[in-house]
């Protein structure tokens, strides 16, 4: 049986659109994300030369490719976005490209919102190259703590459901293993900001992107709740008035398997028992 889209894709489009005219102005998660694989790209010693990159809301992230060298190619959920970068409009669990494809994936800031994210990962492994490299970053479990609680309170009794289910770093982890990417690895940061009112950081959202596309279209905020939630956001301020919010990032790194990768020794081929070696230590 298909399984029910948790995410609205034509409104993921066009909410991506709609961020574009004035996305520098909001781009601050973006940035820590991107500038922080590019540190993790500079650690690896092989050149990579093909590279597809996901999520492209501006031209800095092929910049940064081409500079190093590197032939790119843009993806992104949105029409707008994928044409201003000479792009592919593409959802990652629906890739158009031929298996063997790219050396390197860089996915930033999407993968968040995908409804099939272990077939979007399983997808992107086929399409590297055998020893290709995948680098993604995306909100992850424990991101915007106090908006969450907020709006709840807001809301009352009957709550609606305004912010995404997250993806926990141990999950994210499982899924690349399951997914089949030799030597995966799954860690996190958070990223903390501070926001006056309630409204400022609901505009920030809006203005990267990450807005509600849940397929389910929960009720608009009522005014009442909203200024509830605004209350209550307020509350937690620090002397100065301004609250601080969490935006938890989940890393992720994954190569495609290949015969010259270094590869754990077959169980029991060990020449000395750990028995024996601690006898010796003695």
């Amino acid at each position: 049986m298909t399984q029910p889209d948790i995410f609205d894709r034509q409104l993921r489009a066009r909410r991506r659109d709609r961020m574009m005219p004035r996305f520098s102005e909001h781009d601050f998660l973006y940035r820590a994300m991107m500038d922080e694989l590019l540190d993790r790209l500079a650690d690896v010693q092989r050149e990579l030369p093909e590279t597809l990159v996901i999520g492209c809301p501006d031209g800095s992230a092929r910049a940064a490719m081409e500079a190093r060298g590197k032939k790119v190619v843009c993806a992104d959920p949105g029409f707008a976005a994928a044409r201003a970068q000479g792009g592919v409009q593409a959802e990652e669990d629906s890739l158009p490209f031929a298996d063997d494809s790219f050396d390197l994936i860089i996915a930033c800031g999407t993968l968040d919102s995908v409804n099939d994210l272990p077939g979007a990962l399983i997808l992107m492994r086929r399409i590297l190259r055998p020893d290709g490299l995948l680098l993604a970053a995306f909100t992850g479990a424990g991101s915007l703590p106090r908006l969450r609680a907020a709006l709840m309170t807001g809301e009352g009794d009957r709550p609606a459901q305004h912010i995404h289910p997250q993806v926990d770093v141990r999950a994210a982890g499982d899924l690349l293993s399951r997914a089949g990417f030799a030597m995966p690895v799954a860690d996190s940061e958070t990223l903390t900001v501070r926001y006056g009112d309630i409204v400022r950081l609901m505009h920030d959202l809006r203005g990267m992107g990450a807005g509600n596309v849940l397929a389910s279209h929960p009720p608009a905020l009522r005014r009442d709740a909203l200024i509830g939630a605004s209350q209550h956001f307020a509350s937690a301020a620090d002397p100065d008035g301004r609250t601080t919010e969490d935006m938890a990032i989940v890393y992720l790194s994954g190569w495609k398997p290949d015969p010259s990768q270094a590869q754990p020794a077959k169980r029991g081929s060990a020449t000395v028992s750990l028995a024996e070696a601690l006898k010796r230590k003695d």
